[in-house]
Order: C-alpha cells, then sequence, then structure tokens
C-alpha cells in the first residue's frame, strides 16, 4: 500500500470531563463497598475507575486515517475511488446533519463532544451509503488529505 501525498490521522480523543466521571464512578463502586471494609472499598475505587476509564477510551478515541488510497474512519475502511465531494459543517450545520437531516443509511462516526464534522459523498453505485459524517476537529485538513489521496490515485 502506498502512502497518500497528505497523510492524516487523528484520534477524537474523549473530553476530560469524563475522566472526571470515571474517577467518579470509581468513588461509587468505593462507597458501595464501604460497609465490608477498607481493603473492597480501595478495591472498588481502583476497578470501578479503572472499568469506566477503559469504556470511556474505547468509546471515546476512534481513529480517522487516509492511508494510501483509503479512507478508514472508525471501523469503516472506504476506497477514497468510491467517494465524491466533501463538506465541512460548522457546528450548526453539522447538528442538522446529525438530527433532522441525518439519512438513516448514512454512515456516521458521531462524537456529540466534537462540534465540527465532514460530510462526505459515496460515489459508488453499488454502496446504498449516501454519505459519511465524521465528526473531525480538523474537517478541512481532512478533505484536503482525501482530495491528495483522490488526485494521488487518479495520476497513477
Amino acid at each position: 500500500m502506498q502512502l497518500s501525498a497528505t497523510p492524516y490521522e487523528e484520534r477524537l480523543t474523549a473530553p476530560r470531563s469524563w475522566w472526571f466521571l470515571s474517577f467518579l464512578i470509581g468513588v461509587s463502586c468505593a462507597l458501595v463497598l464501604l460497609p465490608f471494609g477498607t481493603l473492597p472499598t480501595l478495591g472498588g475505587l481502583v476497578g470501578g475507575t479503572a472499568a469506566a476509564a477503559v469504556v470511556a477510551s474505547s468509546y471515546g478515541s476512534p481513529r480517522i486515517r487516509v492511508v494510501g488510497d483509503s479512507l478508514i474512519a472508525g471501523e469503516a475502511k472506504i476506497p477514497v475511488s468510491a467517494l465524491g465531494a466533501s463538506e465541512v459543517l460548522d457546528p450548526e450545520e453539522a447538528r442538522a446533519w446529525r438530527t433532522y437531516k441525518a439519512d438513516v443509511r448514512a454512515f456516521l462516526l458521531l462524537r456529540a463532544y466534537i462540534p465540527r464534522a465532514l460530510r462526505v459523498e459515496v460515489t459508488d453505485p453499488a454502496d446504498p451509503t449516501p454519505y459519511l459524517y465524521l465528526s473531525t476537529r480538523e474537517p478541512e485538513a481532512l478533505a484536503a488529505a482525501i482530495e491528495a489521496a483522490k488526485k494521488a490515485q487518479q495520476a497513477q
């Protein structure tokens, strides 16, 4: 696999408040185990915090990458040749595409804690997905990387 002209990689990390909430879940587990003594209380604090942090990290940290001739967004891998025009969405427009403008067939890599997004049309006639909605902190850079990967593929 050949690298694209403008490689792009982004991890959609969970907000800091999620880590604080993980600690609060650990405190809640410790309080539940408080009647059983000090060691179970400490175990509940550590175990509850660790379990909540693992959940926050796994849900809150998908990756978006443009590698070679593919766009990899979370679990999806789409060749850039199957992608059409990209539209950078400001927070208000992104909210609209997450709610009343959304198509049920669309692929959504949606993270509500990221206000901006990129909407990319899917032009493959065999694919029923009309577009990709990708929450991203840098939609302009992602759109540029997709375009660069398309141009690099056409040049070959």
